[in-house]
């Protein structure tokens, strides 16, 4: 009951399903039977809390329980990338193993349904055959299978469960398909939800592709964006704008800014190219798109380099931590690139800050920055501010913010949040796709 499977139990459990939630962190048990989320997810917590509080749902540390008082098991453990950046399956194969320890002591038909992301074969090969291995069962006779990849946005994944663009079940059989679109057509009701129901390694492949696409439109923006940066006047906002009212483009993730991170694009893209590289398939576009996404650090920190030359005993402000706003997750983020490469260049005082991530990032960042309490305290006497993640709280500074609390208002909009004519008027300012600057 990470990220995807807290929000499915607890969407679930408010519409009057009963569920049972495993997970192996303790403190996590303790929480979400209290009603209480371990992480911060936007809208979670009231369904979270009406959940445990209706007696709808219950979290535990034993997943034989889980199983044995279930009709349906969801798979939503974790899957992280190696350090070679393929897929890291040790959770899927444990959980699989487990499920099936549990199905052998249950005489009744029982559909396992895998809804983390996996690289195409796994739910068949490893999830299927570690079930009929440890419960001495049947594929398809004594239990059934399914892959579901979810398209939930960290941030909006509430939204995104209640409110679906589409429904993709990957089934082993009929009868497993069957049986999971009847569980989400009640769960839904008499909503319109486009469903597809095709075989498990389509599906599989649909969240990558899914993943992979968007990431490149990222990569896109960002790679136009260094183009508009040539003369004076381009925009890239303007740009993108223009392009996405084609109704075959459309404007979504046309976003130019400091890159995508998550635990999702970053990890997909690459293990989908190392699935690929194992089976001697070069997808070259993707690789594109990681490397242009890797260099939208280096290029935010040149900006700020041409402003204030050396780095080196400056207090340097970060505007945000998470990879997006919504949520607490800065894996991959954009901001732990940033902090990297100007440390790299010697930076010595970075101060950060962010609404919702505070300890959490001494696991990615160490203690190689200070925290702030606020914007304005990681903004007082700073030579040179940059804006990470596009929080509402940030959207609300002015010109006069800046000067005010910094020493030398210097600052890079790495999201293209600010007016920029009013900015760069007031202000020693650069912002992604846009280049009429003199220093």
């Amino acid at each position: 009951m990470g990220f995807v499977g807290l929000v499915t139990a607890s969407c679930f459990a408010d519409r009057g399903f009963k569920v049972i939630g495993s997970t192996l962190d303790e403190e996590a048990v303790k929480l979400i039977n209290q009603g209480l989320s371990p992480f911060y997810e936007r809208e979670l917590d009231p369904i979270l809390k009406r959940a445990v509080q209706n007696g709808n749902l219950k979290a535990t540390l034993s997943n034989e329980e889980a199983v044995l008082n279930s009709d349906i098991s969801f798979i939503s453990v974790g899957t992280p990338m190696r350090e070679d950046k393929s897929i890291d399956l040790s959770y899927i194969e444990n959980s699989s193993k487990e499920i099936g320890r549990a199905l052998k002591n249950k005489d009744s038909y029982h559909l396992v349904v895998d809804r983390s992301t996996v690289v195409p074969g796994t739910t068949r090969n490893i999830i299927g055959k570690n079930v009929e291995t440890e419960s001495g069962k049947i594929m398809g006779k004594n239990f059934g299978l399914c892959m579901q990849p979810e398209f939930l946005r960290e941030g909006n994944s509430v939204y995104d469960t209640l409110h679906p663009n589409r429904i993709v079940i990957g089934e082993l059989d009929k009868r497993s398909g069957d049986l999971l679109e009847s569980v989400w057509k009640s769960f839904y009701g008499d909503a319109h939800i486009p469903l597809l129901r095709i075989n498990i390694e389509s599906a599989e492949m649909v969240k990558y592709a899914n993943n992979c696409l968007l990431a490149t439109k990222i990569s896109f923006a960002n790679e136009i964006s260094r183009i508009c940066e040539i003369l004076p006047n381009m925009d890239i906002k303007q740009v993108m704008e223009g392009i996405g009212l084609d109704d075959r483009i459309s404007p979504k993730f046309l976003n130019a800014g400091a890159g995508f991170g998550g635990s999702c694009f970053p990890k997909d893209v690459n293990a989908i190219l190392a699935f690929a590289r194992e089976h001697h398939v070069n997808p070259k576009l993707l690789s594109t798109v990681l490397e242009v996404n890797d260099d939208q650090a280096d290029h935010l920190v040149n900006l700020a380099e041409n402003l204030v030359g050396d780095f080196k005993n400056k207090k340097i402000s970060i505007l945000g931590l998470s990879f997006k706003p919504g949520t607490d997750d800065i894996r991959e983020a954009s901001s732990i690139r940033v902090i990297n490469e100007l440390i790299k260049r010697g930076a010595d005082r970075i101060i950060g800050y962010d609404p919702h991530v505070d300890g959490v990032t001494e696991k990615y960042l160490k203690k190689n920055i200070e925290y702030a309490q606020s914007a304005e305290e990681a903004l007082k006497d700073a030579e040179c501010a940059f804006l990470i993640t596009e929080w509402d709280e940030f959207k609300s500074l002015t010109p006069e913010d800046f000067k005010r609390l910094m020493k030398t208002p210097n600052l890079i909009d790495g999201r293209r949040i600010y007016p920029y004519k009013q900015f760069h008027k007031e202000l020693l300012f650069r912002a992604i796709g846009r280049n009429d600057n003199k220093k």
